[in-house]
């Protein structure tokens, strides 16, 4: 399909640049697709009522890592010294060695050392580049590896807000929890799983009351989700491999929740898309561990999920393509629409959507 039809206008002051408080206060659009979509607004706290006994969820307990690294690049000669290098880490390789997308990254070579700045009382941290590849994509070496590298880029990284948050103002002390949801156990992720932020212990409380279960699987979301789609056409994007793991045991309960009648309602695009990795053709999940680089558009027919909860989306982004797919892209595009006209905001920080296209037996 071509990219631009999965294009749309969205105001500036739409775009969320702080979280509503408490959490589950955001807004959250119910969407029930068909020749004539049905659009029901309401707020993610309504999840219970919304949602049936027996039903279930899936939350991604991937943990933000402080992935983006303010650096200045060092060369032996004197041509090119003291260039600035942001590097937001993206897939670690070895104890000591990650896979960066770095900008200015036309700027580096390989043998630069970019040395790192630090607050009063961390420890020098500097890397080597390696190698290089494509899109900014390069190879660092640190000189410090393991539990004590983790613990230098805890002490002087910042969180990854995306570009649309982090070009109108700096991170600061808030975003360190306002972007992690409550779920976050596993380090691994350089943007949060948005879906996951609305939530709240009383929320969970009352959905379990419910009798609505909630179950947890990890995918750790590389940095692949910030870039934008530059092609013409969906069949010539590549999409960035990320990892993931769904255990024997959530698998077990999950086949257990579709075989008593309950739905199975995924919580954002990464639940989704680990779920669909996972389940075989036959329409069964299976304990699954490794990386997954699986593309969603429309037409791709859904093995598993039977609901999902997730954000609104940039334009020309995998991510509304993935909304498309799942529950039709004429009834993405009437529902975006009616969002941008009832003032729901978007993006990381901003409301939700709450895709229901099939109902409960």
């Amino acid at each position: 399909m071509h990219v631009n039809l999965f294009d749309f206008e969205l105001p500036p002051e739409r775009i969320a640049l702080r979280p509503v408080s408490p959490r589950d206060a955001a807004r959250m659009l119910v969407i029930r697709p068909g020749a004539e979509p049905e659009l029901t607004d309401a707020h993610v706290r309504d999840l219970p009522e919304v949602l049936a006994p027996g039903d279930a969820l899936v939350v991604n307990d991937t943990r933000v890592v402080p992935a983006r690294l303010d650096g200045i690049r060092r060369r032996t000669s004197s041509q090119g010294e003291g260039v600035h290098v942001e590097a937001m880490l993206h897939k670690r390789i070895t104890a000591d060695t990650w896979l960066v997308l770095a900008r200015p990254g036309k700027r580096l070579a390989p043998g630069d050392v970019i040395e790192f700045s630090a607050p009063a009382g961390v420890r020098h941290l500097s890397a080597t580049l390696e190698a290089k590849g494509e899109g900014g994509e390069v190879t660092l070496r640190f000189g410090l590896g393991g539990a004590e590298l983790d613990a230098a880029i805890a002490a002087i990284g910042h969180i990854p807000l995306p570009p649309y948050i982090a070009t109108r103002r700096p991170d600061d002390a808030q975003d360190r929890s306002d972007y992690q949801t409550m779920f976050a156990a596993h380090e691994g992720s350089v943007a949060a799983p948005t879906a996951g932020l609305h939530f709240t212990p009383e929320l969970i409380a009352r959905l379990e009351a419910r009798g609505i279960a909630t179950h947890r699987l990890t995918l750790h979301v590389g940095a692949g989700t910030f870039l934008p789609v530059k092609v013409e056409d969906t069949v010539d994007h590549r999409m960035h491999a990320e990892w993931g793991e769904v255990s024997a045991e959530t698998a077990a309960a999950l086949n257990a929740v579709k075989a008593r009648g309950g739905r199975v309602v995924t919580i954002g695009t990464t639940a989704t898309r680990l779920i669909e990795s996972a389940a075989t053709p036959e329409g069964d999940l299976q304990a699954w561990r490794g990386e997954t680089d699986i593309f969603i558009t429309p037409g791709y027919r859904f093995r598993y999920i039977d609901g999902m909860l997730t954000n609104f989306h940039l334009p020309r982004s995998t991510l509304v393509m993935l909304v498309a797919a799942f529950i039709g892209h004429e009834p993405q595009k009437r529902a975006y629409a009616h969002a941008i006209r009832a003032g729901y905001r978007f993006y990381s920080y901003g409301d939700a959507c709450l895709l229901l296209p099939q109902a409960r037996p």
